[in-house]
C-alpha cells in the first residue's frame, strides 16, 4: 500500500459526497429550464 492508502485526508463516506454533487448539479439545470420557462411565459 502506498502512504495516500494508509493516511487518507478524508475518512467520510464517499456516497455522501456524490449525492450531494448530484444535487447540486441538477439544481443547478432545474434552475436554469426554470428560468427558461418563466421567460418563454412572460414572452409569449
Amino acid at each position: 500500500m502506498n502512504e495516500f492508502e494508509q493516511n487518507p485526508q478524508s475518512t467520510r463516506n464517499d456516497f455522501v459526497d456524490s449525492a450531494v454533487g448530484f444535487i447540486v448539479s441538477f439544481g443547478f439545470f432545474a434552475t436554469i429550464f426554470i428560468v427558461a420557462v418563466v421567460l418563454k411565459v412572460i414572452g409569449s
